[in-house]
């Protein structure tokens, strides 16, 4: 059967009619192989992927939840994060998982006398995993949540590789800031903690683009949700009566009352 040809003039038109085909088809297929990608990494969803590290953006006061979930996953999974405090950002991962902490320990290139820094989300958690005492529970109640760190003796619960190597010595924080808090709330457990801090470095890191340049290749996730300062936390020695102060930081000393 003899098939009439078509006017010229619809030409041009059934042929952008099929190249606009052929290029949705082929964005879908890129977007359907980029969630595949996403999805074996661990994540179901990301803001936008820099690399390997997933990157999320995230609102500073109300966190999208689901980020928080895919990012507590991830920490399950033996993930390295940074994520924003009530301070700085800090480089994070699971209690238990050595790997994950040696990953810390090469990027801040801390030696075993470092005070690592367990992040609580509330007084009950730290009296699991450190001796407190009357005394250190009122200093702690005055100044929780927020920009502190309390160095305080360990309990059996907390992993000895954690602990300063001599005096057996825990950093317990508890922040105030949306983020850590909704994460800790899905994690259900302490983070492992450090400031990220780079060595040659004279402040903390910042800026969500620049973390992403300089450790997209060492971190799982980065938890951006803009800038939320340079200054450490104030730490204070609590395993010793009277009390130190051991950096003067973002908290002020005013509550402690020394």
């Amino acid at each position: 059967m003899k098939v009439p040809a078509l006017p010229s003039s619809r030409v041009p038109c059934m042929q952008r009619t099929v190249v606009a085909n052929v290029q949705q088809i082929g964005l879908q297929g890129r977007l359907e192989a980029g969630a595949q990608t996403v999805e074996t990494r661990g994540v179901a969803h990301a803001a936008y992927d820099t690399g390997p590290v997933q990157h999320f953006e995230l609102h500073p006061r109300n966190p999208q939840l689901r980020s928080i979930r895919q990012a507590a996953a991830l920490l399950r999974d033996g993930g390295l994060i940074a994520y924003p405090t009530d301070s700085c950002y800090a480089l994070g991962c699971h209690i238990g998982d050595k790997d994950a902490l040696e990953r810390i320990r090469r990027l801040r290139q801390a030696d075993r006398h470092h005070h690592f820094t367990l992040v609580c989300r509330d007084l009950t958690e730290i009296a699991r995993y450190a001796k407190v005492d009357t005394w250190q529970f009122r200093l702690l109640k005055a100044c929780t949540p927020g920009p502190y760190t309390f160095i305080l003796e360990a309990t059996r619960e907390t992993p000895r590789r954690l602990q300063h190597e001599k005096r057996r010595t825990i950093g317990i924080r508890v922040p105030d800031h949306p983020v850590p808090q909704m994460l800790l709330a899905e994690l259900g457990e302490p983070i492992m903690s450090s400031t990220l801090m780079l060595p040659g470095d004279e402040l903390p890191l910042n800026d969500g683009a620049e973390i992403a340049d300089r450790l997209g290749r060492d971190l799982d996730a980065l938890l951006d949700c803009g800038s939320c300062g340079l200054e450490p936390t104030t730490v204070v020695d609590l395993a010793v009566r009277p009390a130190v102060v051991l950096r003067q930081g973002r908290g002020p000393i005013e509550p402690l009352g020394l």
